[in-house]
């Protein structure tokens, strides 16, 4: 591996010192050096990411970018349905009202706290581990946040192994503001008792830039038994000794408590939405992370960035979680006068990474090509304690045992080594061809206790993998014209084994020890850009192979006993097409004062299993069966959504409809809800939204609007075991209304 990186970073130097600068005055190049730039003097919310941002290479990946101030939506309370509207395919978990769990998904890829995808905060890591357990327990507050860049497949080059691709919450960092001290603050009011406040604070003065906000939220929920409140804090500051030389330090904290009211039959849920059936199930969540960030413009070719990063993070849980889900109900016992023990989770991460990335442009004959690399290191430790039935019997948040022993005790380690480069070799005025490699190292490490079984601790086999990785994509652009282009790549990429799959109870469960990381690729070919001075048009073909699923068999010994195989159980094609468009207009010249415009995001996506392997009884013996052409789960085949603004001065009234078309949740297809209601048909589903925005004398502003405006029933998810089991119901009709206030 030492070899290797070596050799990359031998072919960057290079190629970089050795080639000679070139006049770029006549060549078609889209460059900012500084990510805060972006789309800064922009009115609209969705915009095209340059080619070259910083370090990083965008050009010829489907990628797009979010301006936060330009969203006319509920961002208060994290409603990505509003938020990334204009991202088609983009399939969204409403478990809950908070946002505090941000499930999002494309292309027939499992949205579970959008663990698909490789999920960063100004560039770093902000998942658990995205290695060993990539699930995304903390998302920044939105109000904060400056920029969401969002991109899809051919980022798995640069960004890691996700089959998603990246999304990157990029914070305020002060840059933007023009004197050393402004202030903003925001009070938020809606329905189910929500309250939010938010106090920003930053500035620039000479040499120095900061900002800094703390923000509170709490709310009653809008079902029964699910209160929440949310505590964050950030600071940043940058100094810039020098125009070459930057250097950032940011510190965050988030503290999340929230109630879960599991969940429903299907049943219960057309009858009374807002019930719950329990009442004694928590989660906390508290997060932090640490990042020092330095850039440096060697010279006019060569710009270097360089981060190191760590992160500490507590995810707990308590509640009752009986076997047999819903049905059994969490009553108090008359013989003991009072509830069940219940289950206690501690989930404890500990991580560390540094990357550092370089860009440099050199010539090659009489035209410029442009390298990025970089190499990444990365380590994280997840220490999991659990007892079921041991927890307090009382009904508030409370971790303690009855007896203080836990059942099970495991630790996992991962360690990550990676180097990766893309070029762009830029093909006369109009043509760039982009290839790209990524070299991984990595290794997951499991042990510990694993249960307890009549008072002797159950341990298990150590289990280890270490495996190397060589990954390949390609990119091309045609520029059709200044502000069009057309775009197309292919990428290889992974999912690695993951803790849980190296972590199963012994005796009942085996791993195969031929387990293998799932392994594919994404392409897309599209055309992209302004055909019209008022009309943006992105529409695009993908196609997602994915190789190696991992899951479970059920398998029969010699001795005719019977186990759970962890193993690789088949593969899946998710294919489509993805299409937006937007237009911003006046209503006539007559009239102008009057704007309005509106967009389509559509997606189209047959998601299905191209071989899947599964255990089943039939004539009274364990049969393997193939569920070949099997829809994919949780994979809708139609997303729409499409919105209408209208604007009379600085006056903003927006509407949003939302329409997601029934999906599977298992992969044996069941039509029928179960009666625990785990499994079956999530109904296609229709949601409007109203937004109105209106500034007052420069520094005030007012927001309100209603989310869900029919008070349509319907619900996304079906949970097989926790923060359910059941159908977790969506939010029923709301409002809200957002005072801000902006000290200039």
């Amino acid at each position: 591996m030492k070899r290797t990186l070596c050799a990359i970073g031998l072919l960057f130097k290079t190629l970089l010192f050795l080639g000679q600068p070139v006049d770029t005055s006549s060549t078609h190049i889209k460059y900012l050096p500084e990510i805060t730039l972006v789309g800064g003097s922009s009115r609209s919310d969705l915009q095209q990411i340059p080619e070259i941002v910083g370090t990083s290479i965008y050009a010829g990946k489907k990628a797009s970018l979010l301006v936060l101030k330009n969203v006319e939506g509920n961002i208060t309370t994290n409603t990505m349905r509003q938020v990334m509207a204009k991202i088609p395919g983009l399939q969204v978990w409403e478990s809950d009202g908070s946002g505090i769990q941000i499930g999002i998904a494309t292309r027939g890829l499992s949205p579970n706290r959008s663990w698909e995808f490789n999920i960063r905060q100004n560039g770093y890591d902000i998942a658990a581990d995205p290695y060993g357990y990539p699930e995304a327990y903390y998302n920044p507050q939105l109000q904060a946040v400056q920029r969401i860049e969002f991109i899809r497949g051919h980022g798995a080059l640069q960004y890691g192994p996700q089959f998603g691709g990246m999304i990157n919450y990029i914070l305020r960092d002060g840059s933007e503001f023009k004197k050393p001290l402004q202030v903003e603050t925001q009070q938020t009011l809606g329905s189910f008792g929500l309250y939010n406040h938010y106090t920003g604070i930053g500035g620039r003065s000479g040499k120095w830039n900061y900002y800094s906000f703390i923000d509170h939220r709490q709310a009653q929920g809008y079902r029964a038994n699910s209160r929440y409140f949310t505590n964050a804090g950030f600071a940043s500051v940058t100094y810039t000794p020098h125009p070459k030389l930057a250097t950032t330090l940011e510190f965050m904290r988030s503290h999340i408590r929230s109630q879960q009211p599991g969940g429903l039959t299907d049943s219960a849920l057309y009858t009374n939405n807002r019930q719950s059936v329990r009442s004694r199930n928590w989660m906390d969540i508290d997060w932090s992370t640490l990042a020092l960030r330095v850039r440096y413009t060697i010279n006019a070719q060569t710009r270097i960035d360089a981060k190191v990063f760590t992160l500490i993070g507590d995810r707990n849980s308590v509640g009752f979680m009986p076997g047999n889900g819903i049905i059994q109900p969490d009553a108090i016992d008359p013989t003991s006068g009072q509830y069940a023990n219940r289950n206690v989770n501690i989930d404890r991460y500990r991580n560390a990474g540094m990357e550092i990335k370089m860009i440099g442009d050199y010539s090659i004959r009489k035209s410029m090509a442009t390298l990025s690399g970089g190499i990444r290191w990365f380590t994280g430790n997840t220490d999991r304690l659990a007892a079921d039935g041991k927890g307090s019997p009382g009904t508030n948040y409370n971790l303690d045992l009855i007896d203080g022993i836990w059942s099970r005790d495991l630790d996992f380690q991962s360690s990550n080594y990676a180097g990766f480069a893309e070029n762009i070799f830029r093909l006369g005025e109009k043509w760039l061809l982009i290839p790209g490699i990524r070299v991984e190292w990595l290794k997951g490490t499991v042990r510990g206790q694993n249960n307890i079984e009549n008072g002797f601790p159950i341990f298990l086999i150590p289990q280890s993998k270490q495996r190397a990785f060589f990954l390949t994509g390609l990119g091309a652009e045609y520029h059709v014209g200044s502000k069009t282009e057309l775009y197309a790549n292919i990428t290889q990429a992974y999912r690695p084994v993951q803790f849980a799959d190296l972590s199963t109870p012994p005796g009942t469960d085996r791993i195969d020890p031929a387990l293998r990381d799932a392994r594919g690729y994404n392409a897309d070919l599209g055309i992209r850009g302004q055909v019209h001075k008022r009309i943006y048009v992105d529409v695009s073909l993908y196609l997602l192979q994915y190789g190696n699923r991992i899951g479970t068999l059920l398998e029969q010994d010699p001795n005719g006993n019977f186990y759970n195989l962890r193993t690789n159980v088949g593969s899946s094609r998710s294919k489509g097409l993805e299409l937006f468009t937007e237009y911003q207009g006046r209503l006539s010249k007559e009239r102008s004062h009057w704007k309005w415009g509106g967009f389509i995001s559509y997606a189209y996506n047959d998601a299905r299993y191209i071989r899947l392997q599964v255990s089943r009884w039939i004539g009274g013996q364990l049969q393997k069966i193939d569920l070949r052409n099997n829809r994919v789960e949780n994979a809708p085949e139609h997303l729409f959504r499409g919105g209408l603004n209208l604007q009379f001065k600085q006056i903003k009234l927006t509407g949003q409809f939302n329409y997601v078309s029934r999906v599977y949740t298992d992969a044996n297809n069941t039509q029928s809800p179960s009666s625990n209601g785990q499994n079956g048909v999530i109904p296609s589903y229709r949601i409007i939204d109203l937004t109105v925005s209106c500034p007052i004398r420069k520094v005030w502003s007012i927001k309100t609007g209603i989310n869900n405006l029919t008070n349509a029933v319907y619900f996304t998810r079906r949970a097989g075991g926790y923060p359910g089991p059941g159908a977790l119901p969506a939010d029923g009709r709301s409002a809200f209304l957002t005072i801000t206030y902006q000290m200039h």
